[in-house]
């Protein structure tokens, strides 16, 4: 079956449809390439298909095009039916397309893999996700952190050696959303720093943001129980641009060894200023 899409898909996205009202259609099959689909209204009169279920049946699978995140998908419809895509209509499309099975297997295997040994290191040791795990793991090690069971219900505090009590918030992404990084005011209120640890899909620190709880009140919180903290507001802040803060670093290796290879040029670079 999946030979017989790819290669109607293949066809398909030769040709122009411009004429035809086939853009209408709101589910479109992936072909052997991001470059290449189908409209399932024309996929389905050509090989007599008559319900996505029967290709779900066939190991296909369904998910919104938001979701994917298919920016090739824009330009592919625009080539073959001479129409740009609407932000509107791009919200009611889904996409069917066909997950190698043995390549998320096989993914699946090394995924378990690495959790078990970011559990026997004492990395993973809750329910919370990897990425968040991560991430506080990064900045107990780079700031020296000690993490003590929480009073409350949260689980567990961070605070450096001194006993000042620290607020660390991960976020995991390659770009900062334009609202900013949400924070919970009350857990601001609680600390006397809060950090974030910026942290690239791919794994790797992409930046650090250390601040005094009381600044990030005073200057950024409004009547509402969050705060949102977007980069333009504190892009002076970030370690990539200010070296104000490295004195709190107390494991450098590890920050290095951790870091994307463009932040960890830009902290090379201002500990080598910090120095002069």
């Amino acid at each position: 079956m999946k030979d017989i899409v790819d290669g109607i898909a293949d066809e398909f996205s030769c040709e122009s449809h411009g004429s035809s009202d086939l853009w209408k259609n709101t589910v479109y099959v992936r072909g052997n390439s991001d470059e290449e689909f189908v409209p399932f209204d024309y996929l389905s009169k050509k090989e007599n298909i008559e319900k996505v279920s029967d290709l779900q049946k066939k190991g296909y699978v369904v998910s919104s095009l938001t979701y994917l995140e298919l920016t090739s998908f824009d330009d592919w419809y625009q080539k073959v039916f001479n129409r740009k895509l609407s932000q509107k209509d791009k919200k009611n499309i889904d996409i069917v397309h066909y997950p190698d099975t043995k390549k998320v297997h096989e993914a699946v295997e090394i995924v378990d893999q690495v959790y078990r040994i970011l559990k026997d290191h004492k990395i993973l040791v809750n329910g919370k996700n990897l990425p968040v795990q991560l991430g506080e793991w990064y900045a107990k090690s780079v700031f020296g952190l000690h993490q003590k069971k929480s009073s409350s219900q949260r689980g567990f505090d961070f605070y450096t050696e001194d006993d000042k009590k620290v607020e660390v918030k991960v976020h995991w992404h390659d770009i900062t959303s334009t609202k900013g990084v949400k924070l919970k005011r009350s857990l601001i209120e609680m600390s006397d720093y809060t950090v974030i640890m910026y942290i690239a899909k791919n794994f790797t620190i992409r930046d650090i943001l250390l601040l005094d709880s009381d600044f990030v009140i005073r200057k950024f919180a409004g009547k509402g129980h969050t705060i949102f903290l977007k980069d333009t507001d504190v892009l002076s802040y970030f370690f990539s641009k200010s070296n104000k803060h490295y004195a709190k670093i107390i494991n450098r290796s590890a920050l290095m060894k951790f870091s994307n290879a463009d932040f960890a040029i830009k902290v090379d670079e201002k500990t080598d200023e910090k120095k002069d």
